[in-house]
């Protein structure tokens, strides 16, 4: 176990390495130039405006090599500066993180929190009322989630909610020690459509695999031995369902921090998703570059946590 996890902590830093090359190298090869942002202009427009475009961008460091550019930003990241500035409003990368990043968390938590609360228990009820009205009704539910994308049903939520209730989400994100109705209210909605494509998946996959450990011949015998059907379900079968389930759960992570980026800007969520947006209209290639980074980070992160569960659901598995 201490050397698959030490292996995959060695493949945890090229593969930040390779994204961050990625990352880079996709900034520089879209089109755009942050110069022409700042000014507002056209380049070529006028000799005055050409000139004032070159100096900004000596100024802002655009003009260098580019290994050079590469090798200050990768320095900005380990050394704390976590990227460096902003090009457009000089703000510090540190600054724009520890106001974004608790956001798009809180957003997740919720996401997950309801996902799990509600999926397990609708995968049990699915696979005990197996083709019967109870599973058909959960069925139905998680294929359609799992079939329309979040987005769609966002517009569609804004729209209805507008028209008919005349309801729109707040304008500006409080948090919840502050006031928790309109935090509740500003992030109800994208973790409610989040958590219904998310938890589709969790559902399917539940009950297929509670079906398939309900067949196998331990269950019998747990019957066998008089144990009530709670038990049974609860102790053996949900138990052993539950390896798939969560091998799903963290591969979904990845669509879940994704998944956030465009609700965030329905929404008016305030956190990394809207920030890489905003971002990349602006062609801050700085903000753009470490918060798309930062979300790199997070889903190596989370996919090796999920190694860790592994062990502590079933204890059979080892690692060669």
């Amino acid at each position: 176990m201490q050397r698959y996890l030490a292996r995959r902590l060695l493949l945890f830093f090229p593969t930040l390495v390779l994204a961050s090359l990625a990352i880079f190298a996709i900034m520089r090869v879209i089109p755009g130039d942050v110069a022409q942002v700042i000014t507002g202009g056209e380049e070529g427009t006028s000799v005055l405006m050409a000139g004032q475009l070159e100096s900004i961008r000596q100024e802002l460091g655009l003009t260098e090599s580019l290994p050079v550019q590469y090798g200050r930003w990768v320095w900005s990241l380990v050394n704390g500066e976590f990227g460096g500035r902003s090009l457009l409003d000089k703000e510090d990368l540190s600054a724009i993180i520890g106001r974004r990043l608790p956001v798009t968390l809180q957003l997740a938590v919720y996401t997950l929190l309801i996902s799990w609360t509600v999926s397990l228990p609708l995968g049990i009820v699915a696979a005990i009322y197996q083709n019967r009205w109870p599973d058909y009704i959960v069925r139905t539910a998680s294929i359609a989630g799992h079939a329309l994308p979040n987005f769609w049903i966002a517009l569609v939520l804004i729209l209805g909610l507008v028209l008919l209730f005349r309801w729109t989400p707040p304008i500006y994100y409080v948090n919840a020690w502050e006031e928790p109705w309109q935090h509740l209210q500003k992030l109800a909605w994208p973790s409610l459509i989040l958590s219904w494509g998310f938890s589709s998946s969790l559902v399917r996959v539940t009950r297929s695999n509670m079906l398939e450990v309900f067949r196998q011949d331990y269950i019998r015998t747990a019957r066998s031995k008089g144990l009530t059907e709670q038990i049974v379900v609860l102790r053996h079968v949900l138990r052993n369902a539950l390896i798939p389930v969560v091998t799903l759960a963290g591969l979904q992570i990845d669509g879940l921090l994704s998944g956030s980026v465009i609700l965030e800007n329905l929404f008016g969520v305030p956190g990394i998703g809207q920030g890489i947006v905003h971002a990349a209209t602006e062609r801050d290639y700085p903000v753009i570059q470490s918060l798309t980074m930062l979300l790199v980070l997070l889903t190596l992160g989370l996919n090796l946590l999920v190694d860790f569960v592994y062990s502590f659901v079933d204890p059979r598995i080892k690692y060669a």
